[in-house]
């Protein structure tokens, strides 16, 4: 059982188990290598590196629990997901929209992404990406939708703030990290383009209506 492994753990190594599992539970990501902007640098995430060290034990606890704990070296994600499909995140629509672009602007740049499987862009471009796929209300968005979002996907390890200071009204340089794979896949992107024109043309109606409605 989970419970007679963890008491072989040392001290130390019982409050890791407790810290890190913590941090999923929190953050539902955790990728193996971070930017440190310190360091103007990527360097291995320390937490990844215990987590795998104790993964088998974290992953048993967690099924206990009813939650699945999952890691892919290759891409260097780990990530923990509730088998009762309980304790979704609902994030607003803004938010929805900003991270399928940055998926579509990972998907178009992967091939030049680095040895870290991470894909360096800007707020600037992910917006400008969707008001060319017609996803901005009349074209334009809040700095409030901007920072909240950026905010919400780096809190969960999607992407992740380059700069050391606050997020910046007027946009940031960002990394779009590779656990972003694991929302939406390859098979699941021409799905995803298709939510994306059926979001597009209910704007439009609602627009057109709106106007009618005004003449």
């Amino acid at each position: 059982m989970w419970s007679e492994r963890y008491e072989t753990l040392t001290s130390y190594e019982k409050g890791e188990f407790r810290r890190i599992s913590n941090y999923l539970l929190s953050h539902t990501y955790m990728v193996r290598y971070e930017y440190q902007p310190s360091a103007q640098m990527t360097l291995p995430n320390s937490d990844y590196q215990m987590a795998s060290r104790i993964f088998p034990l974290l992953q048993e606890y967690f099924s206990v629990t009813g939650w699945q704990l999952e890691k892919d070296d290759n891409y260097g994600i780990m990530f923990l997901f509730n088998l009762y499909d309980h304790n979704r995140l609902r994030i607003d629509r803004f938010t929805t929209l900003f991270l399928y672009t940055c998926r579509l602007v990972y998907e178009e740049e992967r091939e030049q992404a680095n040895s870290f499987h991470t894909v360096r862009t800007d707020t600037q471009t992910i917006v400008e990406k969707m008001r060319m796929l017609g996803l901005l209300e009349k074209g334009k968005t809040t700095q409030k939708e901007r920072i909240d979002a950026q905010r919400t996907l780096a809190h969960y390890n999607i992407i992740q703030k380059m700069e050391s200071s606050a997020w910046n009204s007027e946009g940031n340089q960002i990394l779009i990290l590779p656990s972003i794979l694991s929302i939406v896949s390859n098979r699941g992107i021409n799905d995803m383009m298709a939510e994306l024109e059926e979001m597009r043309t209910e704007d439009l109606s609602s627009s057109e209506r709106n106007e009618e409605d005004a003449r």
